[in-house]
């Protein structure tokens, strides 16, 4: 069975259809070319909501009063 998923290489900028290149240089898989051309835009969203998502988790209100220092 052929790998039809499309690929992103960031170090060369080039879209393949399948596994071409060694797993550390491709990001996907995605399921069209045009998704594979915008890895990077993709991975950067990701991130952010990512990001967003660890301060709102880090952020569970008032400091408890036996960590507070008076």
């Amino acid at each position: 069975m052929a790998d039809e998923k499309f690929y992103y290489n960031p170090a060369t900028g080039e879209v393949t259809q399948g596994k071409v290149d060694s797993w550390d240089s491709r990001m996907g898989p995605y399921d069209t070319r045009e998704e594979a051309e915008q890895a990077i835009a993709i991975a950067a969203e990701r991130t952010k909501r990512a990001d967003a998502a660890d301060q709102a988790d880090d952020n569970w209100g008032a400091t408890p009063s036996w960590e507070r220092r008076n």
